[in-house]
């Protein structure tokens, strides 16, 4: 209990190796990511004793300024240099017509049911995912949504990284 309150503490995730990818190396091992390849490769090198990183390109120590730097090589046990990196699961997409299919308006009704579980004055942290669609149904001006009373206020919170991500962004 922390002040008072009942928390349940969980373990941390671990394993035996961790596998991850980053844009650049030094030669020390301290890596510097792409977007929001800094969510998950930054803990997971973190969880496990010893940590693989493929990287794009290998530089000189002194290449990057020390505050570039999104993982410090003393959490890299390993760097491998890939050789091709044809991206063909990667597709440039301007905007996405909505779908009608039904898996597509079922996650809608489930995403406009969560949002009618915003209180007022709550801080809501957007997972990725279906959650953070919820913010879909939160207009600026709460007042005009017809999903959110009109007196409800919400602070969103986001993961790192989902900002300007999307489609829209």
């Amino acid at each position: 209990s922390f002040d008072g309150c009942n928390y349940i503490m969980e373990e941390a995730i671990t394993g035996d190796f961790s596998l991850i990818k980053a844009r650049k190396a030094d030669r020390a091992g301290n890596l510097v990511f792409n977007k929001t390849a800094r969510n998950f490769n930054v803990p997971m090198a973190k969880a496990s004793p010893i940590t693989i990183a493929e990287v794009e390109e290998i530089v000189d120590v002194g290449t990057f300024e020390p505050e570039d730097i999104h993982l410090p090589g003393i959490y890299v046990d390993r760097i491998v240099c890939g050789e091709v990196y044809n991206k063909v699961i990667e597709n440039i997409v301007r905007k996405q017509e909505p779908s009608t299919s039904t898996g597509s308006v079922m996650r809608e009704k489930i995403v406009k049911r969560a949002a009618l579980e915003f209180k007022n004055g709550m801080y809501v942290n957007l997972g990725i995912g279906m959650p953070m669609l919820a913010s879909n149904y939160i207009p600026e001006d709460i007042a005009a949504s017809n999903y959110i009373p009109k007196d409800i206020k919400v602070v969103l919170q986001s993961e790192n990284g989902c900002i300007r991500t999307g489609p829209l962004s």
